[in-house]
């Protein structure tokens, strides 16, 4: 048996450990001091605990190191030192985190004007906040006790450590009655107000984008807790004042009252569209309606506060920020999107989904009417932002609105009709055609099972243009888009069945299944070859034809047909002779030669 302790090392180190004048650089200089402190290598910790070794190691990750060494020399020793303190052994933690005098050494790095080293300002982060996880009441208290403490690191926001340190105090203080006094304190400290202050058109951009994804962050640790905490627990506060009407109100008035810039409208829409998605519990990073069996609620305050300012956001999709033009390989595109109307498309979208007649707003478990949708058709916002996802969540409680006044379906047919003539005179196919198609297949889907599919009939314009669309172009798209994507799918699987597999062709049903959309039987899961299949029956909705259609066009030459009479029965008892055994063996052995040839 091999065994990997490198006994030189570690006699080294104990070598300088047993000298008088050793000092913290030289035991530095070992690779393996790290690896003996958390071993807990009595003597290191001991010689480490020291008053004057503390500060040094404090002292090494809150000052700019000497200028004129390679920045790997720099800031080696000042990173042993973070992970020295940052190691998790108990006799330093103690140490660190019971003398008010190194907490005051720690602090001091907060209390330099910025721009802060962005390395060192980690060091300083996961310093104290290992100790906020490992000396949770000895930390808070004395951070507590420091007047100025949030507006210094508010002040610093800008440096992203920061962010880590102000989301370790929200969501890393245990016990629970201790995180809710953390809050409160944090409440009282008026964080949330602050770091709405940050997001202003006079403020440093970099400082509006941490300061927005702070709040984005608090909101959504906030709202994770509160799904994990019983019902009686107290309300976080610091989500509650982020959710009122005062604070949206103040961020949007930031982002359209005076001057405007793009960062500001950015970052605030970053904000707005965190406040109106609604995160399955234990699930991360899913959306989902929620809380009342199958309806999503949102706080009436954030949809109040929204509403005065839509026709701020329709007027940026008019005149939006100025944004260079683009090289794109069609040319030169002289007006983009711009990330500005992207981040208005997306509220929008989210806006609309939230305010859906299939939803309800909910504040003090009251359901609420809303006019947001009602406002963004009086604007005629939905006319000039039409879109499948927005064409998705309208359908059914503005259908007038898109059918009559925004000419819906005529829109498409010229849209559709200026495609095909393109390329006809061989130019290129439009980027926007899937889209269109979904939009498409969306009001065909509401015309036929929607709840408002009679309403929707009544309203559509150019009935003997739409359905002779709908009977041969879009039917054709929908049928070649289907059949393109199942064959590269399975192409793709036959493929690599063949490279891993001694069986070329074996296919799974739950394979089939999967990619073309059919109900298999429960007892058909199982692995088939191809080969030696006579018949397989499958339950498939006869309705769909386009889905039909592709798949008898990717079993066609997938199932071959065979003749049960050729088909040996291998139950049949015969003879076995020795010599006919042999032959065949040899005929098996030539062949099987002759195609590796």
């Amino acid at each position: 048996m091999f065994w990997k302790f490198d006994l030189h090392m570690s006699s080294q180190l104990e070598a300088l450990l047993e000298k008088d004048d050793v000092t913290l650089t030289e035991l530095m200089e070992e690779e393996d001091v790290l690896q003996e402190c958390k071993a807990q290598n009595h003597r290191l910790l001991v010689f480490l605990s020291q008053d004057t070794c503390m500060q040094e190691l404090l002292h090494l990750i809150t000052t700019e190191p000497p200028a004129g060494l390679e920045e790997t020399r720099r800031f080696k020793h000042p990173n042993i030192a973070c992970e020295l303190l940052t190691s998790d052994v108990g006799v330093i933690n103690d140490k660190l985190g019971g003398e008010k005098l190194l907490l005051d050494t720690l602090y001091s790095f907060l209390e330099q004007p910025p721009p802060l080293n962005p390395l060192l300002a980690s060091f300083f982060s996961k310093t104290i906040g290992n100790l906020i996880t490992r000396k949770t009441e000895q930390v808070i208290s004395f951070l507590r006790g420091k007047e100025g403490f949030l507006g210094l690191v508010l002040n610093h926001i800008n440096t992203s450590a920061m962010m880590d340190l102000l989301l370790r105090l929200i969501s890393c203080v245990e016990p629970a009655p201790l995180r809710q006094d953390t809050l409160n304190w944090l409440n009282e400290e008026q964080l949330a107000q602050r770091l709405i202050e940050l997001i202003h058109p006079g403020k440093d951009e970099e400082k509006q984008s941490n300061a927005s994804q702070t709040v984005c962050d608090i909101i959504r640790l906030s709202r994770d807790q509160a799904n994990q905490l019983q019902e009686n627990s107290e309300a976080d506060p610091l989500l509650a004042v982020l959710e009122s009407q005062e604070c949206v109100g103040q961020l949007l008035d930031n982002m359209f009252v005076g001057e405007r810039t793009e960062s500001c409208i950015i970052c605030g829409t970053q904000i707005l569209l965190t406040l109106l998605e609604i995160r399955r519990p234990g699930v991360e990073g899913m959306l989902d309606v929620c809380v009342q069996g199958h309806e999503r609620c949102v706080n009436s305050s954030i949809l109040q506060a929204i509403q005065p300012h839509l026709t701020h956001y329709h007027q940026l999709l008019l005149d939006p920020p100025r944004v260079t033009p683009m090289l794109t390989s069609l040319g030169v595109l002289e007006v983009p999107l711009g990330n500005c109307r992207l981040h208005v498309a997306r509220l929008m979208a989210s806006l609309l989904q939230t305010t859906n007649t299939s939803y309800y707003i909910c504040c003090n478990n009251t359901i609420y009417n809303n006019t947001v949708t009602l406002e963004l058709c009086r604007l005629n916002t939905i006319n000039i932002l039409l879109v499948s996802t927005h064409t998705h969540h309208v359908l059914e409680p503005q259908e007038k609105q898109l059918f009559q006044d925004c000419r819906l379906v005529l829109r498409i047919l010229e849209a559709w009709e200026e495609n095909d003539k393109m390329q006809a005179e061989g130019g290129m196919r439009r980027g926007y055609m899937g889209h269109l198609t979904r939009i498409a297949n969306t009001v065909v889907c509401s015309m036929e099972k929607g709840p408002v599919h009679s309403q929707i009939k009544l309203l559509v314009d150019c009935k003997g243009r739409w359905e002779t669309f709908v009977d041969q172009a879009l039917t054709e798209i929908n049928r070649k888009n289907t059949v393109d994507l199942v064959s590269h799918n399975l192409r793709s699987s036959s493929e690599d069945d063949d490279r891993q597999s001694p069986f070329p062709k074996e296919l799974s049903l739950q394979q089939v299944h999967t990619h073309m959309h059919l109900h298999v039987f429960p007892d058909s899961h199982l692995l088939a070859t191809f080969d030696r299949i006579a018949e397989i029956n499958f339950n498939v909705d006869t309705e769909d034809t386009a889905k039909t259609a592709a798949f008898e066009a990717c079993t066609k030459e997938k199932i071959q047909s065979f003749d049960d009479n050729e088909e040996e029965d291998i139950w049949e008892e015969r003879e076995i002779n020795y010599t006919t055994h042999t032959k065949s063996r040899t005929r098996y052995t030539n062949t099987h030669t002759h195609s590796h040839t």
